[in-house]
């Protein structure tokens, strides 16, 4: 018998028992895409969060000062947060929709501790491990019900505990916690015998030292029980895997990670407010878990780089957040448009028919009041978007131009005039188009479960 060609033998082909489309994948991917893939492989993960380190450092050497320098803490601090939070959802499967609640601890236990609001100043070399011991043992109780509940149950109750945490700083003891007013003067990090100014600086050395802690982790006996836990829960089970015990783990862990986050960044920006804890920005902490690729450390990283530049620096600007805006729609019509006449068929019915009700709006003094027409055209756009879903291929073709000029007056006369309206939905937006484009995320694994 001849033995079988040397094709069938390489580690490129697919095998017995894979699945040949996956296989294949790599072999489909264009040059740019196939080359950073390569790249990627070849260059150590440990080298890559040297890389990535480096280059945070240098960048206030560059001219990244004032505004552009709280943005860069703004958006380390949602990093930590989400890596904290990659354990809990990532790697362990639970659905925490109370985490935020222990950033407000770090915040809340690091001001009652380094403040004048009840007239104790620790060192921060005590307070800051005192307050993610706190926020451990919080977790670890937390996490208790999730013997008996989990998935939507668990969800509910993780809900109730960070609204419960919001209330509780509201309207317990004000005199302590501030009420509603919360904490507004809450020391500066002052320890080792010099001041701490730099926390842009601070928070690179705390990203970078816990994601090299997760990384060893990940790679270690509880790192890949975590992960068949997320997987199966009733087979790690089985296998004499602790799952309860992991699952108390995984909540203290991450309640560890944002209790950091929160006490450095009460410290950043000398105040604790009880809004700053609520569900708003745990959507953003989310997103960019969601974004960056759940169960991946670089992806958490990468998607709150993505989210809170974008967030804080592109869509604060009305100039800036129109490049935004247009881009994305100019981008998702290259991507989904095919063939090229179509695309061009489209482009040329847009800009005609855009001309057109410039003409006559502008002709007849319309609109008189923009926020209300925008309003209406807000509306009508959602129901367009919803029948661009429904509709066949063809129908969509003539739907598509009118749905276009219809965004951009209601972007010119409604939100770009309302950033916080404006923010969310651009970041729903994105998270849309990724969620379509890439379920899995930027950097996230693409699970696929083949017969053996």
């Amino acid at each position: 018998m001849e033995p079988p060609p040397d094709d069938i033998l390489s580690s490129d082909s697919p095998h017995i028992g894979a699945d040949e489309w996956v296989a294949r994948h790599d072999q489909r991917t264009g040059q740019l895409l196939g080359a950073i893939k390569t790249i990627d492989k070849r260059v150590n993960w440990w080298w890559r969060l040297l890389i990535v380190a480096v280059i945070g450092v240098i960048l206030p050497r560059l001219g990244l000062g004032g505004f552009q320098l709280q943005v860069g803490v703004d958006t380390l601090v949602v990093a930590l947060l989400a890596v904290g939070l990659n354990v809990i959802v990532g790697w362990t499967g639970m659905l925490d929709l109370g985490y935020v609640a222990f950033f407000g601890i770090g915040g809340y236990g690091f001001a009652l501790v380094s403040s004048n609001q009840v007239g104790v100043h620790i060192p921060v070399y005590l307070s800051l491990p005192g307050v993610m011991l706190a926020a451990a043992v919080i977790g670890v109780l937390v996490a208790l019900p999730s013997n008996r509940l989990a998935g939507d149950y668990l969800a509910i109750i993780t809900l109730f505990f960070g609204e419960a945490f919001v209330e509780f700083t509201t309207n317990v003891a004000p005199g302590t916690l501030g009420g509603p007013g919360g904490i507004p003067a809450v020391s500066g990090i002052r320890g080792l015998g010099f001041d701490v100014s730099h926390y842009y600086y601070l928070l690179i050395v705390a990203l970078v030292l816990v994601m090299a802690v997760l990384r060893l982790v990940e790679h270690s006996r509880t790192g890949r029980a975590w992960r068949a836990v997320r997987e199966d829960p009733l087979a790690a089970e089985s296998m004499t895997i602790p799952v309860y015990r992991l699952r108390l783990y995984a909540f203290a862990a991450g309640g560890m990670i944002a209790a950091l986050a929160g006490g450095i960044y009460a410290a950043q920006v000398g105040n604790v407010f009880p809004t700053d804890y609520d569900t708003p920005y745990l959507l953003i902490i989310y997103a960019a878990l969601i974004l960056g690729g759940s169960g991946s450390l670089a992806g958490a990283l990468a998607g709150a780089l993505v989210v809170m530049i974008t967030w804080d620096g592109l869509l604060r600007s009305p100039v800036e957040a129109r490049w935004v805006f247009y881009g994305m729609i100019a981008m998702t019509l290259l991507v989904r448009l095919r063939p090229w006449r179509r695309l061009a068929n489209v482009l040329a019915a847009t800009g005609v028919l855009g001309a057109a009700a410039w003409a006559v709006g502008h002709s007849i003094g319309f609109p008189s009041n923009p926020q209300v027409a925008g309003n209406w055209g807000f509306v009508l756009l959602i129901a367009g978007v919803i029948a661009l879903v429904q509709v066949s291929q063809q129908a969509r073709t003539y739907l598509i131009p009118p749905m276009l000029v219809l965004a951009a007056f209601v972007w010119e006369n409604r939100l770009v005039t309302d950033s916080s309206i404006t923010r969310q939905l651009m970041i729903g937006a994105i998270l849309i188009v990724m969620m379509i484009a890439r379920p899995q995320g930027l950097f996230g694994q693409r699970r696929v479960e083949v017969a053996q």
